[in-house]
């Protein structure tokens, strides 16, 4: 019996597989349950933009400290689509208001600003290798993920 995963199940076409890490990934961002989230990621993964290339342990940092500088921070989504073999894309929907420290390794800290920040609707794309994430890209729409938090909490250019 296949678990629910936040009713995402309930949202992918029935002659759609959806692998299980990808189904669980979703249901940590909804929870921000950085331990299942984490346990979706191959060793090796990249979160890949434009001006910024994330590994394990900085995806994970990013996610943490988005959540503390963000505690009500949402996740709505449109069902996942099987793009190819190990390609799969997500259509997000998220947002969340600036009440904490935002601080992670590498970036100067952001007092809270109170600004609620709402991204442009965009895809993600995820490649799954042996149940695991290996790679999450963002699409590079104006305002997207992650850039598109920093500017809207005026921080300018922390990717570049």
């Amino acid at each position: 019996m296949k678990k629910q995963y936040l009713g995402i199940f309930e949202m992918v076409p029935q002659d759609t597989v959806i692998p299980e890490a990808l189904l669980t990934y979703m249901g940590g961002l909804k929870t921000h349950d950085e331990d299942l989230i984490g346990s979706t990621f191959a060793e090796y993964i990249r979160f890949v933009t434009p001006f910024w290339t994330a590994g394990h342990e900085q995806v994970s940092d990013f996610l943490g400290a988005l959540y503390r500088a963000f505690p009500d921070w949402t996740y709505d989504h449109e069902s996942p689509q099987k793009l190819g073999d190990e390609l799969y894309a997500v259509k997000w929907k998220q947002g969340g208001t600036h009440t904490g420290r935002l601080e992670f390794s590498g970036f100067d800290p952001v007092e809270p600003t109170g600004v609620y920040v709402r991204l442009p609707q965009h895809f993600f794309y995820y490649k799954v290798r042996n149940n695991q994430l290996t790679e999450i890209k963002p699409d590079p729409v104006p305002g997207g993920a992650p850039q598109g938090i920093f500017d809207q909490i005026g921080v300018g250019q922390p990717f570049v």
